[in-house]
């Protein structure tokens, strides 16, 4: 499938803005199932300055810095997207050779997994989250059906309310209200295998335009468990799926605050509101 993705956030002010600087991760990455035709981000007002680079993770970043005055700004990312079925997964392994495995990290990729496995600013493993963890991680079975479990225990037991929380709700927090959006479901799961010493990382992305999921026509995360020999496996528990050709992947770290689409500092401005939309629709390759 090719997919024409067009990202748009306003800010609205209060009061003037003298100067602000954006860093936004809104460039999709290159994949085996992905590649990225074409990207262009677009601020306004024009910056003064446009800096790009890639993060520790290997996002594409882009900042921007605004000079002028102004009670508005946007950044509009528009990307062009070829997205293929993934490869089966060749085999699988029990979760606790998996676990053996990244504790002795003795081969390269274990170990660049392995940061995986420690508390982040926003998701600390913790007893109530392994307890959770517990009956989908039976002795001995393979690590992903375990997963596959899980995230589908967290899509029946958590209500999908864009309303019950903020990106400052302590996870534990989230995890005992049993309610939340796509970074809270994917928290929740990335710390329940953080705390039985597995390796998760959080992915931020976009689902297809009229896709009948929980996050479409906004940003979308979800969480990838990392299994050796194969590398990592994408897991959707808002929507309780393996995410596929209708999921494109943006940028990964170990939590939403290494991976925000848009964050920054502004001098003045009061309060602000912001405005998200976000759309991701089938095109015809002739027609980019």
């Amino acid at each position: 499938m090719r997919y024409k993705a067009v990202h748009t956030t306003r800010y609205l002010y209060d009061t003037a803005v003298s100067q602000c600087q954006s860093e936004v991760r809104l460039t999709p990455r290159a994949l085996p199932w992905q590649s990225l035709i074409d990207s262009r981000i677009q601020a306004t007002p024009s910056p003064a300055a446009i800096e790009t680079h890639k993060d520790y993770f290997g996002n594409d970043v882009t900042t921007f810095t605004i000079l002028e005055h102004h009670d508005r700004f946007a950044i509009v990312a528009t990307s062009v997207v070829d997205v293929q079925a993934r490869a089966a997964v060749p085999r699988d392994l029990p979760w606790e050779t998996v676990r053996d495995t990244l504790a002795s990290h003795e081969r390269p990729e274990a170990l660049e997994a392995f940061e995986f496995v420690f508390d982040s600013p926003f998701v600390a493993a913790a007893r109530e989250l392994a307890a959770y963890a517990g009956p989908s991680f039976a002795a001995g079975r393979p690590l992903l059906d375990a997963v596959d479990d899980l995230s589908h225990r967290i899509h029946a037991d958590f209500k999908y309310d864009p309303k019950a929380t903020s990106i400052d709700t302590p996870l534990l927090e989230t995890f005992k209200a049993r309610r939340g959006v796509c970074q809270d479901f994917s928290h929740v799961m990335i710390g329940a295998l953080r705390s039985l010493r597995l390796a998760a990382r959080y992915v931020s992305g976009y689902l297809r335009s009229g896709a009948d999921y929980q996050g479409a026509e906004a940003s979308h995360a979800w969480v990838s468990v990392y299994l050796p020999g194969t590398g990592w496996v994408d897991l959707d528990p808002t929507n309780d799926v393996r995410p596929g050709t209708g999921h494109l992947t943006l940028a990964w770290g170990r939590d939403y605050g290494d991976v925000a689409p848009v964050k920054g500092i502004a001098l003045g401005g009061g309060h602000q509101a912001v405005e998200v939309a976000v759309r991701v629709e089938p095109v015809e390759a002739a027609a980019v």
